[in-house]
Formats: C-alpha cells, structure tokens, sequence
C-alpha cells in the first residue's frame, strides 16, 4: 500500500513538472519568435493581402528584428532590403528619399514587395521567399531551364545552398509562428 501511495505521489509530481515544462516552453517559444513591430505588420499585411505570420517569419530569418542590421550583401534593416530595390518599391508607393533603417518603412516596402513576388508567381508563396532571397531573375531563369518545375513541387532543387537553406529556415519559422499566435 505505502510502495502505491509512493508511485502515485511520484506520477503526480512528474505530471505537474510536464505540465510547467509544456508551458514555460510555450513562453520561451514566444520570446524567442516574437511579434515586434506589430502595428505595422498588422497594418501592411492587411494592405498587400501577405499572411502576418509570413512577414513575421521574414523578419525573423531575416534580422532576428535588429532594424539596424546590415548583411554583407549591402541589405539594411528589418526585412533586409538593398537600397535599390527599395527604392523602386518606394517609387510605386510615393515614398521619396527611403530609409531602410525606419521599421514603418522597412516593413511596408518589403511586405509590398513580397506581395508583389507572391501575385509574380500565382501565389506560390515558396518561390515568393526563394525570389526575395535570389532574385526573381534567378527563379525566372531556374524555371525556363527547368531546374524548378512550374508547380514548385522540387524547390529541393533550389540551385543556391544558401537560398536553399534559406527557403528552409522561413517555412519553418512560418509554420511556428502559424501555431504560435
């Protein structure tokens, strides 16, 4: 009876520890991916129709949400634009003389542009992302010559090691913002 009470006082304890663990996960978990700048993701993603989660996911992978990041590539700010697609971008929205380092502005110009890869490529929200990190020229070029099929079935087949990987880390950083919040 005594060895009983022992193994059910032991299971209870255990089960109260799983139980803390599963929820300090949850909130270690959402430190770690966190919804920064949500005024403007909530805003721009309701404007150029891209999931929140996705923008999310971009900045995530993309600056870990530092609005002053640099990438060797000469890419500024939170979603990692170069200068001179921005300003293309800031053109067809009225926006003269933009600054990369503003997440407003950062924000809305590189949601906007990957609104514009996604409606490029029919939706496909996966040449969208391996677009923004290559160039749409690259993607253009990889499915004329057929080393992407038309439908994205193989996007394994990515040619650029680090636009693979790249594709990788935001479709999985999408889906966990998608079960996060």
């Amino acid at each position: 009876m005594r060895k009983l009470k022992l193994i059910m006082m032991i299971l209870i304890i255990l089960i109260i520890l799983l139980i803390i663990l599963a929820i300090a996960g949850y909130y270690i978990l959402k430190y770690l991916y966190p919804q920064d700048y949500k005024e403007y993701v909530e805003k721009y993603s309701k404007m150029y129709g891209v999931e929140e989660e996705l923008i999310y996911a971009m900045i995530k992978e993309e600056s870990n949400f530092d609005k002053d990041a640099n990438s060797h590539k000469s890419a500024i700010g939170l979603m990692q634009l170069v200068q001179d697609t921005a300003d293309e971008v800031g053109l067809e929205l009225g926006i003269e003389n933009v600054d990369l380092r503003d997440p407003e502005t950062n924000i809305q110009i590189g949601t906007k542009y990957l609104s514009d890869l996604i409606e490029k490529y029919d939706g496909n929200i996966k040449f969208a992302i391996v677009a923004y990190n290559a160039g749409f020229g690259n993607v253009d070029k990889w499915i004329d010559s057929s080393v992407l099929n038309e439908d994205g079935s193989n996007m394994e087949n990515v040619p650029f090691k680090e636009t693979n990987m790249y594709l990788r880390k935001v479709l999985r950083t999408y889906e966990l913002y998608k079960n996060l919040y």
